[in-house]
């Protein structure tokens, strides 16, 4: 990506890390953008260039909760969480996205100047080879799509043990969901743990979404 010299997958990888163990004595989180207190579950602004997601306190979040706000350096990461009912997406068209694992995430990267898809795994993020015209056909399927924000938006899709969901999230879900699939997978299958925490994942997201249809119309 422009201007850092690092690949999409190694930026990825960065994103998704754990945070650094705070010093001793630290054990309240601050806001990345003034230093005040933040509470457990806060929203992100993504630092587009240094490609950073930075925690972001109410006010700072209110203060970019605008397109322009942050003129090209931050972006407020959105909070909307919706689960796609009848999300249109066919075996072949999967297997054509090159993705040899059940999870993936597709985002609009301006960076890239394209769309750019990953999926999550025990070394962290790992870029698939996207099919701009396979893309362009999913998108004009499932026309909700048409709706993401560059950058720090992304279809989710859980593939995985037989699942068939398909999410519209902010990045960081895709970040924390890559960031506890590298930390907690043990040998070649990943082991039972990490299973449970993915369920319990995406179980957490099905807590808060909104269930809409491929036209983005809310069905409850």
């Amino acid at each position: 990506m422009s201007g850092s010299g690092m690949s999409a997958g190694s930026l990825l990888r960065k994103l998704a890390a754990p945070a650094s163990a705070p010093p001793d004595g630290a054990e309240e989180e601050r806001c990345e953008m003034c230093g005040e207190l933040i509470a457990p579950t806060h929203r992100h602004l993504l630092d587009l260039q240094k490609r950073q997601l930075l925690c972001a306190c109410r006010a700072c979040s209110l203060l970019f909760d605008r397109s322009t706000a942050g003129g090209i350096h931050y972006r407020l990461v959105p909070d909307r969480c919706l689960r796609i009912a009848d999300f249109d997406l066919d075996d072949v068209r999967w297997n054509s996205l090159s993705i040899p694992v059940g999870l993936a995430f597709v985002f609009d990267s301006s960076a890239a100047e394209r769309p750019v898809a990953f999926y999550p795994g025990p070394m962290g993020a790992t870029e698939s080879a996207l099919k701009l015209e396979t893309w362009s056909d999913i998108v004009e399927r499932n026309p909700v799509l048409a709706g993401m924000e560059p950058d720090v938006e992304a279809l989710l899709v859980n593939r995985a043990k037989g699942e068939h969901d398909h999410w519209l999230v902010g990045v960081d879900k895709c970040y924390e969901l890559v960031g506890l699939i590298r930390t907690r997978w043990r040998g070649f299958a990943g082991g039972e743990e990490v299973w449970q925490e993915i369920e319990q994942f995406f179980d957490g997201l099905r807590g808060q979404a909104k269930a809409v249809t491929r036209e983005g119309e809310r069905l409850r």
